[in-house]
């Protein structure tokens, strides 16, 4: 390079000839720059306002978007799996159906059960089911020497009848009471439960147009309320049974025929916690002259139901007895002998001071029909009346004496039960007993005799 320092020499001589018009030139250009530059920056920052606002839009849009988007495909995706749940079901409901009528007899027990679960979930597959034709073979299934396939059978049925009174009439019509046990003994407790329920369930057909054969059901109902290995459940479910047949007069007849009066009052005697549908039974069958007569011939009334009026703890029991009681006694003055021997007018003050309102209504009716149970004259209509008696009398006077005594303990009785009452509503445990011994001496002293 051998001109080089020529060159750089021309261009510094050439700098310095220019240098007072750059330095003008220079100071505007600086200007230009600078608000060259702030227009830019500016106009960029307007820009990322503009940016940032409008994304935020867009995403809230957009978060909404998908919001509704996923709870449309989780519809879609639960409709979807109900389809399949459904369709499915529907596949094991014909899987069932066809082992139940053509398969062998495992095959047959396993849909019973198969027929059992699938009926337990909804009322509509019951009726499915049964329009599939499955009643029928199940019904012909109870008779069956096998234990296990009787009991998926009858399990099956008990499944098919709750909540439905087509599938009830068509287990009827089947032919159910003709496949019924006849020896209750040789039945497992299971099954006699299971069909006990069965019988329960299509009892309620007995005061439609499907009315049931007492003749038919009988034999069982009272060999399970006889039996002494059935349990009480069972035993409920049939006094169940015989309460929904007792509603319907004409079967009072068969009924009282087949010794049910006697049999229901050995349940009262016996069992306590089951003797309310068994007092109802009797309830229903007395309003009939022959189940008044059967009531009356039997050894244990009225005995037995006077014991049912001390049950304080069953107040529903006491007024079915008290209901019975005056049904007896009105135009009997045989069984109001017997009944005043047994001192029912002392367990009808208790009933009267302390028993439910339907209970006390009852015996404070009864204690006016034995205000002398010695010289009543029965009227046609009004019930037993009582002759008065002379005051001064030394019968009445001993029997006015008694009656005092007997009415102040009942009274005394009567208010302590009530001020527990009280005082548990009060939340006053720690005073209840204070109370209570303040009563007892307060109300000695109140009352007049």
């Amino acid at each position: 390079f051998p001109n080089s320092n020529f060159q750089i020499q021309i261009h510094s001589s050439t700098m310095s000839q220019d240098l007072p018009s750059s330095s003008s030139s220079s100071s505007s250009s600086v200007s230009n720059k600078f608000s060259s530059t702030w227009l830019k920056f500016f106009v960029k920052f307007r820009r990322i306002l503009i940016q940032s606002r409008k994304p935020r839009k867009q995403l809230q849009f957009e978060s909404k978007e998908l919001q509704f988007e996923s709870k449309t495909e989780e519809k879609e995706e639960e409709q979807g799996r109900r389809e399949e749940s459904e369709e499915s079901g529907e596949i094991v409901m014909q899987k069932a159906v066809k082992k139940l009528l053509f398969g062998k007899s495992e095959e047959r027990e396993m849909a019973a059960l198969e027929i059992r679960r699938l009926a337990e979930e909804d009322v509509k597959i019951r009726k499915n089911l049964a329009e599939l034709g499955v009643i029928p073979p199940l019904v012909e299934m109870v008779d069956s020497c096998e234990t296990s396939r009787r009991r998926s059978a009858v399990q099956a049925l008990l499944q098919l009848a709750d909540g439905t009174f087509t599938n009830k009439a068509l287990i009827l019509e089947a032919g159910i009471l003709s496949k019924l046990p006849k020896e209750i003994d040789k039945v497992d407790e299971s099954t006699t439960h299971d069909l006990s329920q069965l019988l329960l369930s299509i009892s309620s057909l007995s005061n439609t147009q499907f009315p049931l054969s007492p003749s038919s059901l009988l034999p069982f109902l009272l060999a399970t309320l006889q039996s002494k290995s059935t349990t009480d459940k069972s035993k409920e479910a049939c006094l169940g049974t015989l309460y929904n047949l007792s509603a319907v007069l004409e079967n009072s007849g068969p009924l009282i025929s087949n010794h049910v009066v006697d049999i229901l009052l050995n349940v009262v005697s016996s069992s306590r916690e089951i003797s309310e549908k068994a007092l109802a039974t009797l309830g229903n069958l007395v309003v009939t002259l022959m189940g008044r007569k059967a009531l009356e011939d039997n050894n244990m009334v009225p005995e037995s139901l006077i014991d049912v009026l001390t049950w304080e703890d069953k107040p529903k029991c006491q007024e079915l007895s008290a209901y019975l009681l005056m049904i007896l006694a009105h135009q009997s003055s045989k069984q109001r002998e017997k009944m005043a021997k047994l001192g029912i007018v002392h367990v009808l003050l208790e009933v009267a001071l302390l028993g439910s309102p339907l209970a006390q209504k009852r015996a404070l009716k009864l204690l006016q029909w034995f205000k002398d149970e010695r010289q009543i004259k029965v009227g046609s209509h009004s019930g037993p009346q009582t002759r008065r008696v002379s005051i001064g009398s030394p019968m009445s006077q001993r029997e006015t004496n008694e009656g005092k005594r007997v009415m102040k303990k009942m009274v005394k009785q009567s208010l302590n039960k009530n001020m527990e009452v009280i005082t548990r509503r009060a939340n006053a445990a720690g005073e209840s007993s204070k109370l209570k011994s303040l009563v007892i001496s307060s109300s000695s002293k109140s009352l007049p005799y």
